[in-house]
């Protein structure tokens, strides 16, 4: 930026390179104290004193010279022969630049290099290689503390902008430790905001300006700005524009553009005194059961943990508390809220001071919470049990509620489903749904007894029936297969109605398994067409001493009463009259009756 004293272009960079040249007017007055003075001077500076050459004036004055006569208008209005001579001249003007060059060169590489107040030992074949040695000294020298910033964004805005739009505000104290986090960086701006920010305002551009300088050189300034966001998001400091707070979306803005660096204040965060600390440290201790460290940033970040754990705890329950008959859900969702709004204060002592000053909620809070942890934690299968249960004695209600005891204890289980806080009545739920399921089994075992015997009925009939007919095997698994089935699933049942109906439905597969031991005969008997009979075909199976089974009618005897009750004798005897009426007409046709 300096030849001989005399700047080029812009000089007011915060490196400058000096070249000293046997032509310049104090060259010989440069002694080597001079130099290394020089270069110590206006922050990084570095200063090449070429070596003494012979003729260079001479060589330079004459080729300037040459240059400027054939440049100028007289060479355009010469003679062919002075042409002839201009022409001849620049020939030799080339040669003569190239000798100045390399001239130039070797007086660069054996003269003397200087810089920060030394005289490094360069040794270097051509200036190119100098020039990059000396300058990499220099930057090296200067900018001592350029090695903090090791990890470099890619693009640092977008950075800026997820840092910022994080929600993770308990991590990001974490993170500023870690070498992805440039923490001797952090820990240097740090220190100096911690130092300054206490004593005066500080702005951003000021920031930006002294840690893009020496002996810093973090450049892009968005990496800069990067390391400001991160001590923002950890809680560490404040940020303000315009006299106002900033919270984390409000500071994208002005912390991407920078012509709004001017206007973003950074302020120190405020210290809670001893006896703020020893409260807080009071209350953490009632709320968690655990003592807290003593140091404000350590208390706050023990409560971060600890408030940051139920949220994540709460927030895996909303789905099964928003099931029904499930307790807790507008508990969770009020401290889900609650704790979402703690943890979103970064200033340590703004975080304090919220807490001591909602004491008393937080301390409901607290219980509240512990009691819906715990029962989602561990009590939540003893609530399924209750919540089966219950479905399970819903079919028989009504018979349990003609017994005292049964039900009493399905009232009470009711009651403990229907509390909002059921927590402490939870040990009582075991003992209540043994006593209920005693009396329901008692109930449902007559009602079982009486449903298998009436199908072990059937099945004798339709045993009868096959070997009558003398069927095999296949046609005896075919006819038996649906009232086993039936067996089977009412010997597992402990629900009445489910009991009575597939006991009802035992005489429709009584009549399915007739018609299929009928259809098995190749020659099928005829039979009176009786649209209101549920009847199937008589089959006549050949081989000796074989009878088929005779086609069948089911009679419903409740449909030939006149009315639902009969009161007086007549009405008994005109009752039995038609029923045997019926009967006596089915069995004269040939058929079987079933009355149902």
């Amino acid at each position: 930026r300096l030849l001989d004293g005399a700047p080029w272009k812009n000089a007011s960079h915060q490196l400058t390179l000096e070249v000293v040249t046997p032509l310049g007017d104090d060259y010989e007055t440069l002694t080597d104290a001079k130099c290394i003075l020089r270069s110590s001077e206006s922050g990084g500076r570095a200063l090449i004193r070429l070596a003494e050459g012979e003729r260079l004036d001479i060589e330079l004055s004459l080729y300037l010279q040459i240059e400027k006569y054939i440049d100028s208008p007289k060479a355009s209005v010469a003679t062919r022969s002075v042409k002839d001579i201009l022409l001849n001249r620049k020939n030799e003007n080339r040669d003569r630049r190239a000798r100045i060059l390399v001239q130039l060169s070797d007086l660069m590489v054996a003269g003397d290099c200087y810089a920060l107040g030394q005289k490094p030992q360069i040794k270097a074949a051509s200036p190119g290689t100098l020039l990059d040695e000396l300058v990499n000294y220099l930057i090296s020298n200067t900018y001592t503390k350029l090695p903090y910033l090791k990890v470099r964004q890619a693009d640092p805005i977008a950075e800026i902008k997820a840092v910022l739009a994080s929600d993770d505000i308990g991590q990001h104290g974490f993170k500023l430790e870690g070498e992805e986090g440039n923490h001797l960086a952090i820990k240097e701006m740090r220190e100096y905001l911690h130092l300054k920010a206490s004593a005066e305002r500080v702005l951003l551009s000021d920031v930006v300006d002294r840690f893009t300088g020496i002996p810093w050189g973090w450049k892009p300034e968005w990496e800069v700005v990067l390391l400001v966001a991160r001590l923002f998001m950890a809680g560490e400091i404040k940020l303000m524009c315009e006299g106002n707070d900033l919270d984390p979306k409000g500071a994208v803005e002005p912390l991407t553009k920078s012509v709004r660096f001017k206007q973003v204040a950074i302020l120190k965060k405020k210290v809670p005194d001893a006896a703020a600390i020893k409260r807080a440290r009071d209350l953490y201790k009632e709320i968690f059961s655990k003592v807290a460290r003593e140091d404000a940033d350590g208390l706050v970040a023990d409560y971060r943990a600890a408030l940051g754990e139920w949220h994540g705890d709460l927030k895996g329950y909303v789905q099964t508390a928003s099931a029904k008959y499930h307790p807790g859900k507008l508990v969770i969702d009020a401290a889900i809220t609650r704790i979402g709004k703690q943890l979103a204060i970064r200033d340590a002592f703004e975080f304090i001071e919220a807490m001591l000053l909602d004491k008393t909620d937080w301390l409901d809070t607290g219980e509240d919470i512990h009691d819906v942890v715990s029962f989602y934690k561990t009590q939540l299968p003893t609530w399924r049990k209750l919540l089966e249960a219950l479905t399970g004695f819903g079919d028989n209600r009504d018979v349990l509620q003609k017994d005292a005891a049964s039900a009493a204890a399905l009232a009470d289980l009711e009651a403990i489903r229907d509390n909002p806080t059921p927590y402490s009545q939870i040990p009582r739920i075991e003992g209540l749904i043994k006593t209920v399921e005693g009396i329901n089994e008692s109930a449902a075992q007559v009602k079982r007894e009486r449903a298998l015997n009436s199908i072990d009925a059937k099945i004798a009939e339709v045993m009868k029936s096959l070997d009558q007919v003398q069927a095999s095997a296949d046609l005896r698994n075919k006819a038996l297969l649906g009232l086993q089935e039936l067996k089977t699933k009412v010997a597992g049942l402990s629900s009445i109605p489910k009991i009575l109906y597939l006991q009802e439905q035992a005489g429709n597969l009584l009549d399915d398994a007739m018609e299929v031991i009928e259809k098995a005969s190749p020659t099928p008997a005829s039979v009176a067409n009786d649209p209101g009979a549920a009847t199937g075909p008589t089959v006549l199976v050949t081989g000796p001493n074989t009878t088929p089974p005779k086609p069948s009618k089911l009679i419903r005897a409740a449909d030939l009463s006149p009315s639902i009750y009969l009161e007086t004798e007549a009405e008994v005897e005109a009752y039995v009259a038609k029923l045997k009426a019926e009967l006596l007409e089915t069995i004269r046709s040939g058929k079987r009756a079933r009355i149902s």
